[in-house]
C-alpha cells in the first residue's frame, strides 16, 4: 500500500494506493483561508497538521490493516506559501498563500535589483511566488523577519511533523523565485536577494527520492511501518501530473480547482516569462513543464453561489444548465479575476467584473456567466501555450472539483478546442501523485507505478454547435480586460 497526502487551499487529503494502482481509501478535512486585509490570504500552519492528524486517525480507525502495509508515502501540496520557523522550528507568523497579493511592490524592488533573476528563476516575478512575500515580511515585519531560521513551503511543514526533517523537492521550489530551474539547485544569488541564504533553505530532492521515514512516535499512532519512506514529493500541479500519468512531452491536463491550471510535460527548460507562462522541474528527474495559470476557478464558482443565495455549486450549475441558448447568448460577462491574474496579464491588481447586467439575469445567467469566464480565461492560458502541444498527444486531463460537471467539462472542451478525458480519481489527482511518489521512493517499478494510466472514466468532445457563439462571446471577453484596466488605472 502507498499512502498520499495532498495539502489544498480548502481541504486536506488523504489516499490509500494498493499495488494494482486501485484507490483503496481516502479522507478529506476540509481547511479555511484567513483574509485578515483584502489582497491577503494566509492559513496557521497548525491548522494543516491538525487536520493531517483527524485524517490519519480516521484511516487508521478505518483501514488499520491497510496502514500496516504502508511502504511510501508521498506530499503534495499548495505551491509558492511561505512558512517561516525560527531555531527551533516554531512558526513565526501565518504562513502567507500563493493567492496573497500584498507584495506587489516588493516584485518592483526585486525587477529592479536583478534585471536577471526571471531568466535564472524561469519565471517572472509575481506576488504569488515566495521570494516577494519574504521581502514584504522583511519590510513590514523585521523582527519576525530577523527570527526566520527556516523558510518551508506549505507541504514541506507537514514533512517537518512526521520526520523531523527540512526537505523539499524540485516542482515545488520552482515556485519559490529562488530556484535555478535548468541546474534544479537553489540559487545563492537569488536568495541574496531577500536578505537570505543556503541555511535558510529545506535540502533539495528530486520528487521520487526518499526523504526519511516517520517518526516512531507517529508510526505507533497509526500503526504505519517503521521503515516506509517519505517521498520528497512536488507541487500541487506536478503531483496531478503524476497522477494523471503526464510525464511525456506534450501530455497534460486541465485543473479546475481553487485556481485554474493548463499544464504541459516538456523535455527541455523552456521558460517563456513574454507571455506569463510559468516554466518548472517537473516531479522526475530532468523533467519539467510549463504552465498557465490562473488564480480564481472553481473558487469563482464558490464565490458566485454565495452571491446568488444557492445551495451549493451543483444547485447553481443546475440552474445554468436549464438556460436555452439565447439566454446564454444574452448573459452577462464574468471577468474571473477576484484575485488578481497570472496568465497571461500578469496583473495582481486585475480585479473580477460582471459586465452587461439587466433586470432580465438572475442566479442561472450569473452561474453560466462565471464557468464561462473562467473558461475564457483558461483559454487566454492555452493560447499562451499553443506552441508547446505536441501534435497527436494524447487528450489533455481534466481535474479538480469543477471538472465533476458535465456542464462545465463540455463548455470547457469547446472553449479550448480540445477533448478532454475524466480519468477515475481525477478529483483526487494529486493525492494519487504523491502516493505514486512514495511507491518510487520505496523503489516502485516505474512501469507498474503508471501501468493503469490507460482507464479514464469517459472523453469530453467539444460540441461543434456551441462553438461558434462561445467563439463570438469569447472576442467580446477579450475586449473588456484592457477597457477595464484602462478605466480602473485612470486618474
Amino acid at each position: 500500500m502507498y499512502l498520499g497526502i495532498d495539502l489544498g487551499t480548502s481541504e486536506l487529503k488523504v489516499i490509500l494506493l494498493d499495488a494494482e494502482g486501485a484507490l483503496r481509501a481516502s479522507e478529506h478535512v476540509p481547511l479555511a483561508v484567513s483574509r485578515p486585509q483584502p489582497g491577503w490570504s494566509e492559513q496557521s500552519p497548525q491548522d494543516w497538521w491538525d487536520a493531517l492528524q483527524r485524517a490519519l486517525d480516521a484511516l487508521a480507525a478505518s483501514h488499520a490493516t491497510a496502514l500496516r502495509a504502508v511502504r511510501g508515502i508521498g506530499l503534495s501540496g499548495q505551491m509558492h506559501g511561505a512558512v517561516l520557523l525560527d531555531e527551533h522550528d516554531a512558526v513565526l507568523r501565518p504562513a502567507i498563500l500563493w493567492n496573497d497579493n500584498r507584495s506587489a511592490v516588493q516584485c518592483e524592488a526585486l525587477r529592479a535589483a536583478d534585471p536577471e533573476l526571471e531568466t535564472l528563476a524561469g519565471n517572472l516575478v509575481m506576488p504569488g511566488f515566495t521570494a516577494p512575500k519574504l521581502l514584504w515580511v522583511r519590510e513590514h515585519e523585521p523582527a519576525v523577519f530577523a527570527r526566520v531560521a527556516k523558510v518551508l513551503l506549505p507541504k514541506d511543514y507537514l514533512r517537518l511533523q512526521l520526520t523531523g526533517l527540512h526537505a523539499t523537492d524540485c516542482s515545488d521550489a520552482s515556485g519559490t523565485l529562488w530556484l535555478d530551474v535548468a541546474a534544479r539547485r537553489w540559487s545563492a544569488r537569488a536568495l541574496a536577494l531577500c536578505s537570505l541564504g543556503l541555511g535558510h533553505m529545506p535540502e533539495l530532492f528530486e520528487g521520487s527520492a526518499p526523504t526519511g521515514t516517520v517518526r516512531a512516535d507517529w508510526c505507533r499512532r497509526w500503526g504505519l511501518r517503521p521503515d516506509a519512506v517519505v517521498a520528497a514529493g512536488a507541487g500541487d500541479n506536478a503531483a496531478s501530473a503524476i497522477g494523471m500519468g503526464a510525464i511525456h512531452p506534450g501530455e497534460g491536463f486541465v485543473s479546475l480547482g481553487t485556481s485554474g491550471v493548463i499544464f504541459l510535460a516538456t523535455a527541455q527548460f523552456q521558460p517563456d516569462t513574454s507571455r506569463a507562462v510559468h516554466a518548472f522541474c517537473h516531479a522526475l528527474p530532468q523533467r519539467w513543464h510549463q504552465m498557465a495559470v490562473m488564480l480564481s476557478a472553481a473558487s469563482a464558482l464558490r464565490w458566485a453561489v454565495h452571491l446568488t443565495g444557492q445551495r451549493d455549486e451543483a444547485a447553481l450549475l443546475a440552474l445554468a444548465a436549464d438556460l436555452s441558448p439565447r439566454q446564454r447568448q444574452a448573459a452577462p460577462f464574468f471577468m474571473p479575476y477576484l484575485s488578481g491574474e497570472r496568465t497571461p496579464h500578469n496583473d495582481p491588481h486585475a480585479t473580477g467584473a460582471l459586465v452587461g447586467l439587466t433586470h432580465d439575469h438572475g442566479p442561472a445567467d450569473i452561474g453560466w456567466a462565471v464557468i464561462e469566464g473562467v473558461s475564457f480565461g483558461l483559454l487566454d492560458g492555452w493560447q499562451s501555450l499553443q506552441a508547446q502541444r505536441v501534435p497527436g498527444s494524447t487528450p489533455l486531463g481534466l481535474v479538480g472539483g469543477g471538472g465533476r460537471s458535465g456542464l462545465w467539462a463540455t463548455l470547457l472542451a469547446t472553449v479550448l478546442g480540445e477533448p478532454l478525458a475524466l480519468r477515475e480519481g481525477g478529483d483526487v489527482a494529486a493525492a494519487r501523485g504523491a502516493a505514486r511518489l512514495g511507491w518510487l521512493a520505496a523503489q516502485g517499478d516505474p512501469a507498474a507505478v503508471f501501468a493503469d494510466d490507460g482507464r479514464q472514466a469517459r472523453v469530453v468532445e467539444p460540441d461543434p454547435a456551441l462553438a461558434p457563439s462561445l467563439a463570438a462571446r469569447y472576442d467580446r471577453f477579450r475586449r473588456l480586460y484592457p477597457a477595464l484596466r484602462t478605466w480602473r488605472d485612470a486618474p
